[in-house]
């Protein structure tokens, strides 16, 4: 046993192992206030359970996704990144970073995803890139202009494409690597983990299966894509896809308008893949050049509209919902509309549209 950090909405949590012969327990320090609230609620010998379980953390919403599925309720499962931020591009502040630094596994995405694991000191032996049994495969992407948009900042899109999962025999794979390293963290809940993995990747070989079958009735359907983040997804199912540098939010400039209609010169494209719901005026004017618009959302973080009302209104989780641990929330607290699986389910009844038939079920 060892020192746990924990945080309960914004109250901080410190949890002190204490052993007396052969007694063994927790020595729970918390502000008076959140004392009182634990004590009248009965959620006290919940804070207790949390911390005898292991945190892992997770760098995107996949993975954290995939390590809940697999680990059930025999660890807590965070992704510190705040909601509505891209995390390939989020940037940890020094809270975050302790609270990393705490975490008993790591799960990080591979191909050059989390820029910031390059400037920051975290324990080797606990970091596991999920994607390095197909790191053989990773797709570079050729130079690319550096752009802005939400709370990222600057960044660029060259180098190695990093949305790996949205290829989902790759997701299948990443979920088997988060398979063995929890595996080692959990060595008697083996049994159990191996069965969840199981229905994990039956679910991913479905999206799979319908994905392929969907786009093998038109398979050279020329298509655009708002942002150069689907590789992977047309590499595995033989998308013709060509992509520009737009942004939902954002409307493009006179020139970003103009080097569109030079690109469907040579690839005549009828429909575009977005990140997100484009603006409304964006829409109407691709409409008028004869492009509709379809959404298909790579999922990197939680989806927005899954978020847990209580997480913000100052009310008391009921018993049993994840903690806090730094500012990251455990996936059951999010996970109350939608998920990862039921996000890709959305992208493909959209795509069945684009491709002319059912969602392919």
């Amino acid at each position: 046993m060892r020192a746990r950090a924990l945080r309960f909405g914004h109250w901080p949590i410190l949890l002190n192992p204490w052993l007396n012969g052969r007694q063994a327990g927790w020595m729970v320090v918390v502000p008076g206030t959140l004392l009182g609230v634990l004590l009248s609620t009965g959620l006290l010998g919940a804070v207790c359970a949390a911390a005898e379980r292991p945190a892992v953390y997770a760098v995107n919403y996949p993975l954290q996704y995939f390590a809940e599925r697999i680990a059930g309720e025999h660890a807590e499962v965070v992704l510190p990144v705040p909601p509505g931020m891209n995390p390939a591009f989020w940037q940890p502040d020094a809270a975050a970073i302790a609270d990393l630094q705490r975490a008993d596994l790591i799960l990080l995405n591979g191909a050059g995803y989390a820029k910031w694991l390059d400037r920051v000191t975290l324990p080797r032996r606990k970091l596991v890139n999920t994607s390095a049994g197909f790191r053989d495969s990773y797709i570079e992407t050729t130079e690319a202009p550096t752009h802005s948009h939400g709370r990222e900042g600057a960044h660029s899109h060259a180098g190695t494409a990093f949305t790996t999962w949205l290829d989902f025999a790759q997701a299948a794979e990443q979920a088997q690597a988060v398979q063995d390293a929890l595996a080692q963290l959990l060595p008697a809940q083996v049994p159990a983990l191996r069965n969840n993995l199981d229905g994990l990747k039956r679910d991913l070989h479905d999206l799979d299966r319908r994905l392929a079958a969907m786009v093998a009735r038109e398979p050279h359907m020329p298509l655009l894509a708002s942002h150069p983040v689907y590789q992977y997804l047309a590499r595995r199912y033989g998308l013709e896809l060509s992509s520009v540098l737009w942004e939902p939010d954002a409307l493009p400039s006179p020139a970003e308008w103009q080097a569109l209609v030079a690109l469907r010169e040579t690839h005549p494209a009828d429909w575009m893949l977005w990140e997100a719901e484009p603006l409304p005026a964006t829409r109407r004017r691709l409409e008028a050049l004869g492009i509709r618009s379809a959404v298909f959302a790579p999922c990197g973080n939680r989806p927005e509209h899954s978020r847990d009302p209580n997480q913000y209104s100052g009310q008391v989780p009921s018993q049993g919902q994840g903690h806090d641990r730094g500012r990251g929330r455990s996936l059951s607290q999010d996970r109350q509309d939608a998920d990862f699986l039921s996000v890709m389910h959305a992208n493909l009844e959209r795509l069945a549209e684009v491709f002319g038939g059912a969602g392919g079920r």
